[in-house]
């Protein structure tokens, strides 16, 4: 491999590592590798520290591909727990209220995720790697300080629920770039 020309790696991300710590640790083992000071690495896309999965990194001039790599469709698989909400919207925060779930039913269910294909607008949560005039939200949410976040337009092109064991919900969603899954949930 030629990592100074330029090389695309796919990673597996562990759970709670931020994208920028991948970066950070693959790209001094690289350097050390094959004995230089500097290297470009970077993301195309931002995965968050509790999701799991495929971050692609691009290193040296292949990080001039990112924007590339992060206008490609995505898709995702988890799990969604019904009845239950937390200020960030995944389990960094501790639930803040509960809902009954009694009126729920499978078919509701089915029919829900079929709204959701196509395209619509999408607020981005609070606790998210967004830059709000340079400074990251979640670093402000994190601070206890109002944060406004913008609509956001997204495409869900598949969303297919694929397991359902009340009150969770398993599913796999194919969507656009900036598509956040916790707000979908």
């Amino acid at each position: 491999m030629d990592f100074k020309e330029g090389e695309v790696l796919y990673f597996d991300k562990p759970l709670k590592w931020t994208s920028f710590a991948v970066v950070n640790k693959i790209r001094y083992h690289l350097c050390r590798k094959i004995g230089v000071k500097k290297l470009k690495v970077g993301h195309a896309g931002t995965l968050d520290p509790l999701a799991t999965g495929l971050l692609v990194l691009c290193v040296g001039k292949y990080t001039k591909r990112i924007e590339e790599f992060q206008a490609q469709e995505k898709e995702y698989t988890g799990t969604i727990h019904l009845g239950a909400t937390t200020p960030s919207y995944d389990l960094e925060t501790e639930i803040d209220n509960t809902y009954p779930v009694e009126h729920i039913n499978e078919n509701l269910i089915y029919e829900t995720a079929k709204a959701f294909i196509g395209e619509q607008s999408q607020i981005p949560p609070i606790f998210s790697a967004l830059k709000i005039n340079g400074v990251r939200a979640y670093t402000k949410a994190r601070e206890g300080k109002e944060v406004e976040i913008k609509e956001r337009t997204i495409h869900i092109y598949d969303f297919e629920i694929t397991d359902i064991r009340f009150p969770e919900v398993d599913f796999r969603i194919r969507c656009s770039k900036g598509t956040y899954i916790r707000s979908i949930a």
